[in-house]
């Protein structure tokens, strides 16, 4: 990651410098914590750590996707299919979904759990948790970590997806909550 330069942004040197100082747990693969470090340490050594991964679903069908701020510390500027985030310390998984859909989205909403697991790759190690949220909005920014927003109808996220430059975490692990999101309709009339 490079530093925003405080000169150019100095809320988002801020927000880079107070995210690299949060404590995280260091976790194995079934979720039993290791160790506790810095956010920075997490990420240098690429540490294995929990994340929640919230997909949001407008009342018309449409996924609402984002972009991510130039001074996260992994993939900066990047698109991503799903809000959330790091667990915090001691944080249980919903309530740090519920948090950081607070946080990212400004919303509050019902989650229903999807599902999970791991993701490793050259610069992330973690165990996930996926949720659905259905809102509306409107989407606010509360914490900086969102540059924009788009919503895509949920029969042509494939084709977007195709188009951008994602966060590969999130798209991996809400692959299957989006394709049966996107899937045929139930004509299930019960």
């Amino acid at each position: 990651m490079t530093d925003p330069d405080p000169q150019e942004d100095p809320a988002a040197a801020e927000l880079a410098r107070a995210a690299a100082e949060e404590l995280v747990e260091v976790v194995d693969e079934a979720g039993s914590v290791l160790d506790v470090v810095p956010r920075s340490t997490m990420r240098a050594q690429r540490l294995r750590h929990r994340c929640t991964y919230i997909v949001v679903v407008d009342l018309q069908e449409r996924l609402i996707v984002h972009q991510r701020a130039l001074w996260k510390d992994v993939w900066p500027g990047r698109w991503d299919v799903a809000f959330g985030g790091v667990v915090g310390v001691g944080e249980d998984w919903g309530e740090a979904a519920l948090r950081e859909l607070r946080e990212e989205a400004g919303v509050e909403a019902g989650l229903q759990a999807l599902g999970g697991g791991t993701y490793d790759d050259f610069d992330v190690s973690l165990l996930g948790r996926v949720y659905l949220a259905r809102h509306d909005g409107p989407f606010t920014f509360p914490d900086g970590e969102v540059l924009q927003t788009d919503r895509v109808p949920l029969d042509e996220v494939e084709r977007w997806i195709a188009g951008r430059d994602l966060c590969p975490d999130s798209l991996t692990l809400a692959a299957r909550a989006l394709g049966a999101l996107a899937g045929p309709a139930s004509t299930d009339q019960g």
